[in-house]
């Protein structure tokens, strides 16, 4: 008998299908007084998948999905992903002109959407299936045998839209290798596989909010849904399902610091055991807080994206040690920084970063030109980002480059910056940007959220002299912001990210702002 390649490929379907068969009756997503076991995800799934393809959809064509987190999520992407389509998710806060561009950009054929949100989607003349309208009966009407589409394992599950941070956002082609690899080694990373329950806290349209929301059912786990964003209702979900570890944005650990002391100690969080943060930098005080919040935590701080998935990981064991970096290379993973010229740059000199790994995206969708200005015929990627690498290795995150000021013809990272600011103890959060300058090319501008302001929004020049004073203590001369702006808070995407293109087109703040 011949003996042929082993194994069947991996698909995000996967994980669904093998544990409706190994724990059929295990708890695999909760949703308030709402539950779903692994055999009905996985039928529902299936019907799902048949539903589409009884509508004349067929494999590798597109169907958008405009979803909050709630229960039907997961078995929605399983269920696209077992007729062999592709999902496109939404954000439910985009303008109908933006979800429009990215429909027809994609060419999505369908759409399931919540029907509160069927604003967001405008007029858009696609097949519809509404969760809280025809969604039930269509499930009902549908063949409950696993479509079953073979698809290949490099065959993208997703076109995930960038949050177009710096322009128009970018189709980004993810395929089920990519996010069943990350699945398994999450799982191994942060304790969500089986007998374990996860919560899932950051948005499920957003990239790193479904690799973590769905990463727990796909290896046997259970996964909490957190319907929308409020610190109080987050401590009561972690007590009352007793989550074990949850994914969290820096802006999360903010709001809950915000609460007040005490206000994590009046919730039974003894099951809890690990907290992991992605999206943003977690400022070292803010992270010392967590620690000193959260103690009988694991605190892992990972750096990625979209386009490159989980590029490095910064474990308990670090914390303390590397103040301000996200860690080495994640597994699988391979790193390279260098300079303007592709030179490999030496330890502690600033460059720019290049990973390798199976992760990776297939490139953008529709756009290769975008896909060739940040890719290697090596197979190395980059995200834009400026990083030193210590003589351990271990990576800290100096800026995005196309943050980067030049000032007077001296290079400025406006992160150095804000991570003094944010040392002082009435600031809040920080954006610090570029700001033309006839002199100098550009001028730094910071834009500042402080604990307290008055109730005219007004800021004397006492104020700003302190926060002058402070960088003054700390930073060369050059770096001190010229022009401040208070604001009540910074502009950020669904995944925590300070929009700083929005910052950048307003007007230049005068210094007598603040």
């Amino acid at each position: 008998m011949a003996i042929g390649h082993g194994g069947a490929p991996m698909t995000i379907a996967g994980g669904i299908r093998e544990f409706a068969r190994a724990t059929p009756d295990a708890t695999a997503v909760i949703d308030g007084d709402r539950t779903l076991t692994f055999a009905a995800l996985d039928e529902r799934a299936s019907r799902l998948g048949n539903h589409l393809l009884a509508r004349g959809l067929r494999p590798g064509e597109r169907v958008a999905v405009l979803l909050g987190n709630r229960l039907e999520y997961p078995e929605v992407a399983a269920g696209i992903a077992k007729a062999g389509l592709v999902m496109v998710p939404l954000n439910p806060r985009l303008t109908p002109a933006e979800s429009l561009f990215i429909l027809e950009h994609s060419g999505a054929r369908a759409i399931v959407l919540d029907g509160a949100l069927a604003a967001v989607a405008g007029d858009h003349g696609l097949l519809a299936t509404t969760i809280d309208g025809d969604y039930e009966a269509a499930l009902e009407n549908a063949d409950p045998r696993d479509p079953d589409v073979r698809v290949d394992e490099l065959d993208p599950f997703c076109i995930a839209y960038t949050s177009g941070t710096t322009g128009r956002p970018k189709g980004v082609l993810i395929s089920h290798r990519s996010r069943a690899l990350t699945f398994y080694l999450s799982a191994l990373e942060w304790g969500l596989g089986p007998g374990r329950t996860s919560a899932a806290v950051a948005p499920m349209y957003h990239g790193a909010g479904f690799a973590f929301g769905y990463a727990p059912v796909f290896c046997g786990g259970t996964v909490t849904m957190l319907r929308t964003w409020d610190p109080e209702a987050f401590l009561a979900l972690l007590e009352r399902d007793r989550v074990q570890s949850t994914f969290l944005v820096p802006t999360h650990a903010q709001m809950l610091r915000a609460l007040g002391e005490g206000a994590v100690a009046r919730h039974d969080l003894s099951a809890l055991d690990t907290l992991y943060f992605n999206a943003a930098a977690l400022p070292w005080p803010l992270k010392q807080w967590v620690m000193s919040e959260f103690p009988q935590c694991g605190i892992h701080e990972l750096y990625g994206s979209t386009e490159a998935g989980i590029i490095t990981n910064l474990r308990p064991v670090d914390q303390d040690r590397k103040p301000g970096s996200v860690g080495h290379g994640w597994f699988l993973t391979e790193l390279r920084v260098v300079d303007d010229a592709g030179n490999p740059v030496p330890p502690g000199e600033p460059g720019e970063l290049f990973s390798r790994s199976p992760f990776l995206m297939n490139g953008y969708h529709d756009d290769p030109e975008a896909t060739a200005a940040c890719t290697t015929d090596d197979g190395f990627m980059t995200c834009g980002d400026v990083v030193v690498r210590d003589d351990e290795g271990y990576v800290h995150i100096v800026d995005r480059k196309k943050d980067l000021i030049i000032s007077g013809g001296v290079n400025v990272y406006p992160r150095e910056i804000e991570d003094v600011l944010l040392q002082h103890a009435s600031v809040l959060d920080v954006a610090v940007v570029g700001t033309p300058s006839s002199t100098w090319g550009e001028e730094v501008a910071a834009y500042v959220v402080l604990r307290t302001r008055p109730a005219d929004g007004v800021l004397d020049d006492s104020c700003r002299a302190e926060l002058e004073a402070h960088c003054r203590d700390r930073l060369a001369g050059y770096k001190i912001p010229r022009h401040w702006a208070a604001l009540d808070a910074l502009p950020r995407n669904a995944g925590g990210k300070v929009l700083k293109r929005e910052l950048r087109d307003r007007p230049t703040p005068s210094t007598k702002e603040l």
